[in-house]
């Protein structure tokens, strides 16, 4: 959850100082390799120094250690840092390309910088009472970093985006210290109302003569449901009894739209709308899970 909320941190920083020089031919590419440069390293430091005080501060710090989290939340906080990893990676490759840097050569720049910064964090959690190093986090941060930067090596294109979306749940109100509060907390916290979505481009797939809208996607998610604990359920906390939810993963089918096939004109807007990417809009969805069966959404979030 923590490494979630670093991603819009970094978008928010990214896109104030990219697209405000503009696209021209013309451009300083020197200026533009100070601002990219030194704003990137801004974004890393103040992100990281928030994350700290945010987080970090509460705890008290020790010897190196590991931290086994792989069955938790059902694995929706190792598709989170997945996602995370891909966003950073995306949006640091298009800061360096804007620079002037070779778009090849952005990539693995861009995806560097994000297995840094993700690494980073973990080491932080290694030396935090608090958490540990988890070589499963690590694992969903490769794997993220590889699905973007494959792509984009093999294709030029991300026919396959990972996505995020979100809808407030009951559990909350149950454990709110760990699920969040209110909406901004339980959006970063409560994986019970967390989905994450893989959106498959069609027109990708189809003959490039083919009238299908280029911006037309088909997504897979998958998200969870029941979990007041990260493993199991208490009983009660603080005094007050927790009624029995049963624990169980959903998968759902939805269409979905990928912004960054939308033609912008403007260079600030297309930035920000395809930095916005990694969000799956609401839509009609198809969900089974094992305790319900199958079952239609008219609108998902």
């Amino acid at each position: 959850m923590r490494k979630f909320f670093l991603h819009f941190i970094l978008l928010i920083a990214v896109t104030f100082y990219i697209p405000a020089y503009g696209q021209s031919d013309s451009a300083n590419y020197s200026l533009r390799k100070t601002i990219a440069y030194g704003g990137s390293a801004a974004a890393y430091g103040g992100a990281l120094t928030g994350l700290y005080f945010l987080w970090y501060s509460d705890y008290s710090s020790g010897s190196f250690h590991c931290f086994n989290d792989n069955k938790e939340w059902f694995g929706m906080d190792k598709i989170g840092h997945g996602s995370s990893a891909i966003s950073i990676a995306a949006v640091q490759t298009d800061v360096f390309e804007w620079s002037g840097m070779e778009r090849k050569k952005a990539i693995l720049w861009g995806s560097g910088v994000s297995m840094a910064f993700m690494t980073t964090i973990e080491i932080f959690d290694g030396f935090s009472d608090g958490w540990g190093f988890s070589f499963g986090d690590m694992l969903a941060n490769t794997a993220g970093i590889s699905l973007f930067a494959g792509q984009e090596l093999l294709f030029n294109d991300q026919p396959v985006v990972l996505k995020f979306s979100m809808h407030p749940s009951r559990y909350a109100d149950y454990n709110p210290d760990l699920l969040g509060e209110n909406l901004v907390q339980q959006t970063l916290k409560d994986y019970n109302g967390q989905s994450y979505w893989l959106s498959f481009n069609i027109a990708s797939c189809l003959n490039p003569e083919s009238n299908f809208p280029e911006w037309l996607n088909f997504a897979v998610g998958y998200g969870a449901e029941g979990m007041i604990g990260a493993t199991s359920n208490p009983g009660e906390i603080n005094g007050t009894p927790i009624p029995c939810f049963q624990r169980y993963p959903q998968f759902y089918l939805s269409p979905d739209i990928d912004f960054s096939k939308i033609k912008i004109r403007n260079p600030w807007l297309a930035f920000l709308v395809k930095s916005l990417n990694f969000i799956k809009i609401p839509a009609p969805a198809l969900e089974w899970n094992r305790v319900e069966g199958m079952k239609f959404h008219a609108i998902y979030f």
